[in-house]
């Protein structure tokens, strides 16, 4: 009796952790979301080139949507723009981590960088179930997360942090129908 009462107990330590662990990660996200929204004395403002910034954000995350069964598919054109890196590696990153969390295996995740408009931008597309229109713009707002998505892990910050890094770069967040799947393109 006292085996399983110890294994009971381990169990119940690490499922306790592990609930310690999302509340740190939830918290940590929450506060980079006030900091992006109201910090402007953090602003380090300068040239950017989204190709190879996207191109090392896409890098970073090749292992993990390979293993997933997914596949990476990068398509880099020249894009400059002026803003803050670490930011806007950021939005890349978490636009990436949605197409892995959101979509089914075999997936294709594509990272493009380029001009729209004159403008530099850089997108992250996939072939998944993608958001129906009506839902887009909810999806920006905190805590937000449609009913397809509430079995995965994640706490419904990512588009909006995203959201926040491109109102404070002054560009423009499209969320698009990538037929099928979801397009997310930052023009900065």
């Amino acid at each position: 009796l006292k085996a399983g009462a110890d294994e009971r107990t381990t169990a119940a330590a690490v499922a306790i952790e592990a609930d310690i662990d999302d509340l740190l990660r939830q918290f940590d996200a929450m506060l980079r979301l006030a900091e992006i929204e109201n910090d402007a004395s953090l602003s380090r403002r300068g040239q950017v080139d989204l190709a190879e910034l996207a191109a090392r954000v896409a890098d970073a995350y090749r292992p993990d949507i390979e293993s997933s069964g997914r596949r990476l598919e990068v398509a880099l054109a020249p894009a400059q723009a002026e803003g803050e890196a670490d930011l806007l590696a950021l939005a890349i990153a978490n636009l990436i981590e949605n197409a892995l969390r959101h979509t089914p295996l075999g997936a294709r995740i594509i990272v493009s960088t380029g001009l729209a408009a004159g403008r530099p931008m850089v997108r992250v597309a996939d072939n998944g179930a993608g958001i129906p229109a009506e839902q887009r713009d909810a999806v920006l707002q905190r805590f937000i997360r449609l009913e397809a998505g509430r079995t995965r892990p994640g706490f419904g910050l990512g588009l909006a942090i995203v959201a926040a890094i491109a109102k404070r770069h002054g560009a423009r967040l499209e969320l698009g129908d990538a037929a099928p799947g979801l397009s997310v393109t930052l023009t900065v």
